[in-house]
């Protein structure tokens, strides 16, 4: 009987999955027409079968690839920043009322600045260089990292904690066995949406005094026209940030396998 009712299902969700591959497979048909056509012109937006050209000859050409790993390198490096100082400052905060007084009130301050718009101050303090770019990628992604920590961390059931001032645990043996799982999950959340603007901002960051880099790459491509180009680059940075998010998520559900509804 099992065999029966679980025959029906798969065809179910191949169906399913066709069904909603259908309307974007569309889509892209019309692109496609109405590029060959003529009715949409290469210089609004060249059509998929150009794009997928000029992604191989820049694939070929080693371009598109070092543009990445430089373009990959600059998130590492300012994600890693973001992901210490927020950590650091969200166990301070969370754990002491006088560190939420000193720590808090200024990070819902610049959290509320539009910090793409700090670029030209990061400029005229670090010149032109990376330090820049880095920086902006940090300065974004440290809220949403503090954020959901911080949350975390006052969300803990305060029974809990009296549970294990009760077993005689002290106070690192809290925050290591109670009050750290507890966070995690909030944590997890607050990197996969940090990695998501630290992406956004380099976007930003690499397309002004940049020299490599995927947004070196659009800047020029946008002096020419080659709409071509630059769809090609914003697929790659959509893809990065898929591959990051998806990196997140095995380490998500390794690292809470302790979950039912993780390993569910």
């Amino acid at each position: 009987m099992n065999r029966a009712m679980a025959g029906p299902a798969r065809p179910g969700r191949l169906a399913q999955f066709a069904s909603r591959l259908a309307s974007p497979i569309a889509l892209l048909v019309i692109w496609q027409i109405a590029s060959m056509t003529g009715l949409l012109s290469p210089r609004i937006l060249a059509g998929p079968g150009d794009i997928v050209a000029t992604a191989s000859r820049l694939i070929a050409s080693g371009e598109l690839i070092n543009g990445l790993i430089v373009s990959f390198l600059r998130v590492l490096a300012g994600f890693s920043i973001a992901l210490v100082a927020g950590i650091v400052l969200a166990l301070i905060s969370g754990l002491s009322r006088f560190g939420e007084a000193v720590i808090d009130p200024p990070i819902q301050m610049l959290k509320a600045m539009p910090f793409l718009g700090l670029l030209p101050l990061f400029i005229l303090w670090f010149g032109i260089g990376e330090m820049p770019k880095i920086g902006l990628v940090a300065f974004g992604a440290i809220f949403p990292i503090y954020l959901t920590l911080y949350g975390g961390i006052r969300g803990i059931d305060r029974k809990l904690i009296e549970a294990g001032q009760t077993m005689d645990l002290g106070t690192t043996s809290i925050i290591r066995h109670i009050i750290i799982p507890g966070a995690l999950p909030s944590l997890l959340v607050g990197v996969r949406y940090g990695l998501s603007v630290a992406w956004l901002s380099l976007v930003v960051g690499e397309q002004i005094n940049a020299a490599s880099g995927i947004g070196y790459t659009i800047s020029y491509a946008r002096d020419f026209l080659q709409t071509d180009v630059i769809v090609v680059c914003l697929l790659v940075y959509a893809i990065l940030g898929l591959l990051t998010d998806g990196l997140v998520r095995v380490i998500e559900a390794y690292a809470l396998r302790w979950r039912p509804e993780v390993i569910g």
